[in-house]
């Protein structure tokens, strides 16, 4: 890279490593800049701002590490129960849809924390401090986006793991849309005061987990956009143990043929929104695992080799803001039917094929740097002497 960027005869490569160790930058205030910007180039004013929320593990070596650990993640073995040792980070993500790009959602993270477990006790400290959970670190920077916007609406998906207490604390103009745990409890919303003495109930009759509303419910059928017919069950009520007396819905989804059951359920402390909606938002999530594949397999985010607690910090965030400048680049001034055509042509076997991938974008990127540096080291070149035909004439005299 420091050679690519023309600085290995300038410039030591310590410097770079001065950047992220050493220099005077916060992460969290260039990635509102970028948020800034994107909201006011790529949404309308009155459109809610839709953010994806998860965590990824960026594969580390070496006792020194910052905050490198062991950590269950599920692309490590085939299974789904592999591990690996390295770095978590929580990851904000701002959701959107570029005509552009195709009908595809794309994820712009913009916000990020690195997680660390709480320490078991040991003998020498038998009594570790609690740190904070993902949903928690989760929870604080969707606060920091909310206070920046105080009065845009917020619209958060996540996965089961980020469907916790944590994010109950959001203020109400924040949604929360996550997967159904199957063994969470469902109730009826709070009745309305008897006039008997002592303490008024909190939360109505129990209504049973997904499996139970499943078999009990009314099931109907529903376009979701760009996924088809589905069946559709819809309760209202409250999962009391983790958003409290804030009431909820939940949304089990199947295919229309089958009999009984359910294949997802979702929860949403969204009561305006319509079911199909919800679905397709929670459909929205799966750009973050795309975003979390192009950053680790064609930018390279999370390769740096770096070992104190700055520089871990500091350098997987602006790898990642830099794969969101290039998406944000790319719609600004790149060519999506040209770069599609060049990749069918080059890879006529990828017939898959309908929308740019981050690499065609990174592609095009390095493409004009490449064009800008050879032809400002060009420079103006002479014009050639014109030849006028009185002149020619005279020479066929003499010939």
């Amino acid at each position: 890279m420091w050679q690519a960027a023309r600085l290995a005869d300038r410039v030591h490569h310590s410097r770079a490593h001065d950047f992220f160790a050493r220099a005077g930058w916060c992460a969290d205030r260039l990635g509102l800049l970028v948020l800034d910007f994107l909201i006011e180039r790529f949404l309308d004013p009155e459109t809610p701002i839709t953010l994806a929320v998860d965590g990824s593990v960026f594969a580390r070596s070496g006792r020194k590490v910052f905050g490198a650990v062991w950590h269950h993640d599920s692309g490590a073995a085939p299974n789904g129960n592999g591990f690996k040792f390295g770095n978590c980070f929580v990851v904000v993500g701002l959701v959107v849809r570029i005509g552009a790009l195709g009908e595809r959602a794309w994820c712009l993270p913009v916000l990020f924390r690195l997680w660390r477990p709480t320490p078991k006790p040991t003998k020498r400290n038998p009594d570790p401090k609690r740190r904070p959970s993902q949903p928690e670190l989760a929870a604080r920077l969707i606060e920091r986006i909310a206070k920046r916007y105080p009065k845009r609406r917020l619209d958060v998906v996540g996965d089961a793991a980020f469907g916790t207490r944590a994010l109950a604390s959001l203020p109400e103009r924040v949604s929360v849309t996550a997967r159904l745990r199957s063994n969470a409890a469902i109730y009826a919303p709070k009745p309305p005061p008897t006039g008997r003495r002592g303490r008024p109930r909190k939360k109505g009759q129990r209504l049973g987990t997904p499996g139970e509303l499943a078999a009990a419910g009314e099931w109907i059928e529903v376009e979701v956009p760009g996924r088809g017919a589905v069946a559709v069950c819809g309760v209202r009520g409250l999962w009391y143990s983790v958003f409290g007396p804030r009431e909820v819905e939940v949304i089990l989804v199947r295919e229309c043929d089958d009999g009984d059951g359910y294949r997802i359920a979702l929860v949403t402390t969204d009561l305006d929104a319509a079911p199909e909606q919800i679905i397709a938002r929670y459909d929205e999530r799966w750009s973050i695992e795309c975003s979390f594949q192009g950053a680790k397999h064609v930018v390279g985010v999370g390769e740096a080799r770096n070992r104190t607690r700055r520089a871990v910090e500091r350098t997987v965030p602006f790898g990642f803001l830099c794969q969101t400048l290039v998406v944000a680049w790319y719609v600004l001034h790149g060519d999506p039917r040209a770069d599609v055509v060049l990749r069918r042509r080059s890879a006529p076997w990828y017939v898959q094929e309908r929308d740019p991938s981050m690499l065609d974008m990174l592609t095009a990127l390095r493409r004009e740097l490449i064009r800008a540096e050879f032809q400002a080291q060009a420079g103006a070149s002479p014009k050639a002497a014109k030849i006028t035909r009185p002149a020619l004439r005279l020479q066929r005299v003499a010939a």
